[in-house]
């Protein structure tokens, strides 16, 4: 019998966050900050969290990273675009010793328990032709995405230019889209006014 893998969140926050003109990473949601509910979500269901950041955000996020018991990872050069914090972020998941990662963006609501709970479970049921599944809600694919060994070697023996989505369509039959009931998981906000559509008695 195959040993279960051992999974690490990681959340992509080393954007500069510069349409919405403030730290994306502290936007305040449900009691606490975008960063600190994704964080709180992905340790229900991982041994540990990530979270990469940036020279430019780095002393600013990391009180929240502390505060919420998660582990904070530079990325020196954020500049190299969001595949360099993903490779920065899969380099360190395989440094703390784990074969797998929940794979996540700071600039979202962080999704229902429930969702990851359930991308977990189907991508250890899975066969091992399944090296990733993506959540999909009303046509859209999202996050958090669940990775193992594979695609993580993917990921990091790709070119420095190269981007998720083009690693993804690169190995296109071993990644499951899964339908799931959460709008969130396909949700970005980028600006002001994404953000306060997000407000109570809005709809997303």
């Amino acid at each position: 019998m195959a040993l279960s893998p051992s999974f690490a969140g990681v959340i992509l926050a080393a954007g500069a966050s510069s349409r919405m003109g403030r730290e994306k990473a502290l936007l305040p949601w449900k009691g606490g900050t975008f960063l600190s509910t994704a964080i709180q979500a992905l340790q229900r269901t991982t041994d540990l969290v990530l979270v990469i950041a940036g020279p430019h955000n780095q002393a600013e996020i990391a009180p929240v990273v502390y505060a919420n018991a998660a582990f904070l990872v530079l990325n020196p050069h954020p500049e190299g675009g969001q595949f360099s914090s993903l490779q920065r972020g899969l380099e360190e998941v395989l440094n703390r010793g784990r074969d797998a990662a929940i794979l996540t963006l700071v600039d979202r609501p962080a999704p229902q328990l429930e969702t990851i709970a359930q991308l977990k479970s189907v991508f250890i049921s899975s066969s091992d032709q399944v090296w990733a599944v993506v959540p999909e809600n009303s046509g859209k694919h999202g996050h958090p995405i669940i990775i193992g060994r594979e695609m993580i070697a993917a990921f990091l023996n790709a070119p420095a230019a190269s981007t998720a989505r083009d690693v993804e369509h690169a190995h296109q039959n071993h990644i499951l889209y899964l339908a799931v009931d959460d709008p969130l998981v396909a949700l970005n906000v980028n600006t002001e006014e994404d953000f306060e559509k997000l407000r109570p008695g809005t709809t997303v």
